[in-house]
């Protein structure tokens, strides 16, 4: 099992985890907000648990049927993962909408105090848990992965946010505040999922990589041709964590076969350096072949 694998295994175990601590205390207490971050939850293991299997396939190698590999997976995991956030922000805020119409609902001390200790300790675990995450997400450049703890950091925001209003009630008495703090939930997914959606749709419509990779790997080229080479018909796209790039490369007509794969493999050699995951296809052309 990969390190992506076993990391996205220990989101769907503490979330699981979180939803039942969370239910329990929201049903018990009658906290909207509570109750909120139990659905956040939910949505948070679904994200995990399609986060598990989205690395799981995306780390297949290519075959008959995907000769370009499995990355994009994890781009739609990642794509999914934002729709069922909008999904989740909507029920609270429906819901926080509903409890500021019809009145206060009171929440007694003893759900106030219990409610208070959940939500700091489900800010402590979605803490441990994300920064483990990103850790893993940036050593593999995994999307699905950085979702997912795109989640959980959130998460641990909201939380403790929750917990603060909790506590303000406890003082003060102020229970309006209640569904207040669950739509400043909602709101803080919400910019979640957008953020999420964008950067998980960008490669399935092959967007080229990002400038300052783009400005590398022409760099890359440059440093490796001489005067009388040229390169054109320069492509770049990313699916999943993998980085595809394929161009023409003009080289002298008198090269030879092997000097111009040798120069291919250098260039090659030198992108795989620089940037992490990238598959690299250069179509060698006689010089003038165009012209």
């Amino acid at each position: 099992m990969s390190t992506k694998t076993r990391t996205a295994r220990l989101s769907i175990f503490s979330n699981t985890a979180l939803i039942v601590m969370n239910t329990v205390v929201g049903l018990l207490s009658g906290s909207v907000s509570i109750l909120s971050e139990a659905v956040h939850t939910v949505i948070d293991l679904l994200a995990a648990i399609m986060a598990y299997f989205s690395v799981k396939i995306s780390d297949k190698p290519a075959d008959e049927r995907h000769p370009f590999g499995h990355g994009k997976f994890e781009n739609v995991s990642g794509v999914v993962e934002a729709l069922l956030i909008f999904v989740a922000s909507g029920w609270i805020i429906h819901h926080a909408v509903i409890r500021l119409i019809e009145g206060e609902k009171m929440i007694g001390d003893q759900g106030l105090t219990l409610g208070f200790i959940v939500m700091m300790v489900s800010a402590f675990i979605n803490l441990v848990v994300s920064r483990r995450l990103y850790r893993v997400a940036k050593e593999t450049d995994s999307i699905a992965l950085k979702a997912d703890a795109l989640h959980l950091s959130t998460h641990v925001y909201t939380s403790v946010g929750v917990g603060i209003s909790l506590a303000v009630i406890y003082f003060t008495g102020w229970h309006f505040l209640d569904p207040i703090a669950a739509i400043v939930v909602a709101s803080y997914i919400l910019k979640e999922a957008f953020e999420i959606l964008i950067e998980a749709f960008k490669p399935l419509t092959d967007n080229s990589l990002p400038e300052d990779e783009q400005l590398l790997i022409n760099e890359v080229l440059k440093n490796n041709i001489t005067k009388d080479m040229s390169y054109h018909m320069l492509r770049t796209r990313k699916t999943g964590s993998y980085r595809e790039i394929d161009l023409h490369l003009e080289v002298p007509g008198e090269m030879t076969v092997t000097r111009s794969h040798e120069l291919c493999d250098k260039i090659e050699e030198e992108m795989k350096e620089n940037l992490a995951n990238v598959k690299v296809t250069i179509h060698v052309e006689p010089r003038g072949y165009h012209e």
